[in-house]
Order: structure tokens, then C-alpha cells, then sequence
């Protein structure tokens, strides 16, 4: 029997993208955005990510205990919610 994992596992996790244009202000955005959902009920964890492949596009993915909140996004921002369907390995809860 595999060991319990010690976090509880992602019932959606929220993507939010934007691209930046170089004045940093969309990364600000997100890193505000990021800020407010520790505060939401159901977080488990996120991060801001960004690709050295795709220059200025930064994404948000968040996990969520129960269903992702609907809050309003920076300006610019899509927001795509996926349900979890299967899981392996541990669920970084930080």
C-alpha cells in the first residue's frame, strides 16, 4: 500500500496567464493577485511561473481544496479551471 500523502490532494487547480510587455506591471498584477488568494477558503498552494522559451508570458497555478474562486483578475488576464481527475506524487501545500 502506498504511504499517505500528508497534504490533501488538489480537488481543481486555476491557471490565470498574462503576458508582460516589459514594463512589469503585469507581473506586479499577478504578484498582487497571487497575494489574495492565500486568503481564500480551500487554498492549498501557488505559484507565479514564467517560461525562459515564451519571454513575458507569466502564469499563475493554483490548488484549491474545494472549487477555485471566482475573483477578478488583472487586467489582460484569462483564467482556465481544471478539475482534478488523477494525481501522483506529493502536493506541495507551503
Amino acid at each position: 500500500m502506498p504511504p499517505a500523502n500528508s497534504f490533501p490532494q488538489p480537488v481543481q487547480v486555476q491557471y490565470v496567464e498574462a503576458r508582460d510587455s516589459g514594463n512589469g506591471l503585469t507581473a506586479s498584477a499577478l504578484s498582487t493577485h497571487l497575494e489574495t488568494l492565500q486568503a481564500q477558503p480551500g487554498f492549498l498552494g501557488a505559484e507565479l511561473l514564467t517560461s525562459p522559451a515564451q519571454p513575458g508570458l507569466l502564469l499563475i497555478a493554483s490548488r484549491w481544496a474545494s472549487p477555485a474562486p471566482e475573483l477578478l483578475l488583472p487586467a489582460g488576464a484569462k483564467s482556465w479551471v481544471f478539475e482534478v481527475q488523477e494525481s501522483r506524487g506529493a502536493v506541495s501545500a507551503q
